[in-house]
């Protein structure tokens, strides 16, 4: 006699995961906005009633991903490394980690940067990045008033320049190809901490 399984019959085999990554890449390819229930089924190969068997809604479905890719950066911070040590110190490590979480969840955190602020979560998602980006500020301000980083350039803007640079990786980074994401780490944080200048 037949075992009994706990798939259900006529479902192709995915779990709330899989079509979390299936409807990511979906959302950057057509825009969350742009993105039906009905789209979305297509790319899975399954019914719209099919989807909500694993999540409640087109919403849903968003608010997985941008906790997804925000819980990989507010993690960082919580890190021994990022809150106690020498202020560059822990600068540094929050920026090593946060392209190893953007590398590592890259078609996550490109659907973060990548939000209008159209809807209830992405405005609430947009203030949790906010949120991160303040944190890296204050530690960017500590590494100047003790010294190790130079004054004259406002932290804010730091800031800003710093994460413009972390955020283009999503639009040109390939994950697996000859540059690794410690290479990529690596390089960015001599640029930001040593420039671009051969050492006299």
């Amino acid at each position: 006699m037949p075992t009994e399984t706990t798939t259900k019959r006529g479902r192709p085999g995915y779990d709330q995961q899989s079509v979390l990554r299936i409807a990511v890449d979906v959302f950057n390819r057509h825009g969350y906005d742009a993105t039906s229930m009905g789209i979305l089924a297509e790319n899975l190969g399954i019914s719209k009633s099919a989807i909500y068997h694993h999540v409640p809604s087109k919403g849903d479905l968003l608010k997985l991903a941008l906790d997804h890719a925000l819980g990989g950066l507010e993690a960082i911070l919580e890190e021994p490394s990022a809150t106690s040590g020498p202020a560059d110190a822990r600068l540094e490590f929050v920026l090593r980690q946060t392209i190893a979480v953007l590398v590592d969840r890259l078609p996550f955190v490109t659907l973060l940067l990548r939000l209008r602020g159209n809807t209830e979560i992405e405005r609430d998602a947009l203030e949790r990045r906010r949120a991160f980006d303040h944190k890296v500020a204050a530690l960017i301000s500590a590494a100047r008033e003790d010294g190790s980083l130079r004054q004259d350039i406002d932290p804010r803007t730091v800031t800003r320049l710093l994460f413009g640079t972390i955020n283009s990786i999503v639009e040109w980074y390939k994950p697996g190809g000859s540059l690794s994401p410690e290479k990529l780490a690596d390089d960015l944080i001599a640029m930001a901490f040593e420039g671009l200048h051969t050492a006299s």
